[in-house]
């Protein structure tokens, strides 16, 4: 029997210590992982399919605004410094289960948002002016990431990021540092994917994070963009339905977005239009990506849907899209029969909004 020195021990115990504190800290967006079923369709679903995979040919259920899971009233009255007034918390709320809850529920792609973090000088969560954390940091949440992938080796995550341009903070060169200081670090540099321009085979990427870049490199040298796929947010249409982004020109790579953040109908028209609206977005985005054919131009065809949205102007909130009102239902529960009438078709990337409130939804999107 091997006895550890108490050298060992103590150095064991200091580094566990550290990760528990980081965890701690990383917990407002990071949330706490409590287990799940080993069991559960979800919990290691990618180990079914085989390594030759190609990532643009499967469906990952996504979080849109996914770390605003716990973001109340109450944490905004907090940060109410650092913010001024703004809108109640449910205009900005858009999960209801944490980044490690949503990984065990099945979850594989998530959209962050960051800023400025004045609360001790790093990069931190928001949406739009909404601060959800004034001290955890992006770092912080990579490391439960991590440890999160670790456990779980045979899996990927696609993590998508972009400075939140409706935060009051800006995109500058200190902002820039943080964020490639963040990203490549030496322990980063073990758990990204270190490919640029392509997303590849899930072979290659189990146990690692994908990133998708919706941000460029302004200040730092060239080459900054060293791995991952970048979707420049200059070319990203505002409400665009039907977004077209070249990631690799050669060979060509093109990424696929419906956007459609608020659903295009008149103004006043009430929950049901604005859903129906933004429902016959969503599908018949995922109909082109279900009936896209081999194309010898592009290489890789990377669709990504967003099945959120909102209208502020009319009190139409994101979780009123979601789930529907006393009137109507919402798109959690119409997209569900949906994905159940077209298993075995390709939809590629769905974000959700508080995709918990409808059982199977996740699995449907998979196809399990």
């Amino acid at each position: 029997m091997t006895v550890m020195s108490p050298s060992h021990t103590l150095q064991q115990y200091l580094a566990d210590s550290a990760l528990a504190e980081i965890l701690e800290r990383a917990a407002p967006i990071l949330g706490r992982d409590n287990g799940g079923s080993p069991s559960s369709l979800t919990f290691n679903w990618m180990a079914k399919f085989p390594d030759e995979t190609k990532l643009v040919d499967m469906n990952l259920p996504g979080t849109h605004d996914a770390a605003t899971w716990d973001y109340s009233d109450a944490r905004q009255a907090e940060l109410i410094k650092y913010t001024g007034p703004i809108r109640e918390a449910v205009f900005f709320r858009c999960q209801e289960r944490s980044l490690l809850q949503s990984l065990n529920d099945g979850i594989r792609v998530f959209d962050l948002r960051l800023g400025y973090n004045p609360g001790n000088d790093t990069i931190g969560f928001y949406h739009g002016v909404a601060m959800l954390g004034p001290t955890t940091t992006l770092q912080d949440v990579l490391y439960g990431l991590y440890k999160w992938l670790i456990a779980h080796p045979s899996e990927t995550i696609l993590v998508s990021i972009n400075q939140e341009a409706g935060s009051n903070t800006t995109y500058d060169k200190k902002f820039e540092e943080i964020l490639f200081a963040t990203l490549n670090n030496e322990l980063g540099k073990k758990f990204w994917l270190p490919v640029a321009c392509e997303l590849g085979t899930l072979g290659a990427a189990r146990g690692k994070l994908v990133l998708l870049q919706r941000f460029t490199y302004q200040f730092l040298p060239s080459p900054a963009n060293a791995f991952g796929i970048h979707l420049d947010a200059e070319q990203w249409t505002p409400n665009g339905g039907d977004i077209k982004l070249v990631y690799s020109k050669v060979p060509k790579r093109v990424a696929y977005i419906q956007d459609t953040f608020m659903p295009l109908v008149p103004p006043h028209s009430g929950a049901d239009a604005n859903i129906t609206s933004k429902f016959e977005a969503v599908t018949g985005h995922l109909a082109k990506a279900m009936n896209a054919t081999s194309n010898d131009e592009v290489e890789e065809a990377f669709y990504i849907s967003f099945a959120s949205a909102h209208k502020n102007a009319d009190r139409i909130t994101p979780n009123i899209i979601a789930l529907g009102d006393a009137s109507t239902t919402g798109m959690n529960e119409r997209l569900l029969p949906w994905f159940q009438q077209h298993k075995g078709k390709r939809f590629g990337v769905v974000l959700l909004d508080f995709y918990h409130s409808q059982l199977g939804l996740v699995e449907a999107i998979i196809g399990m």
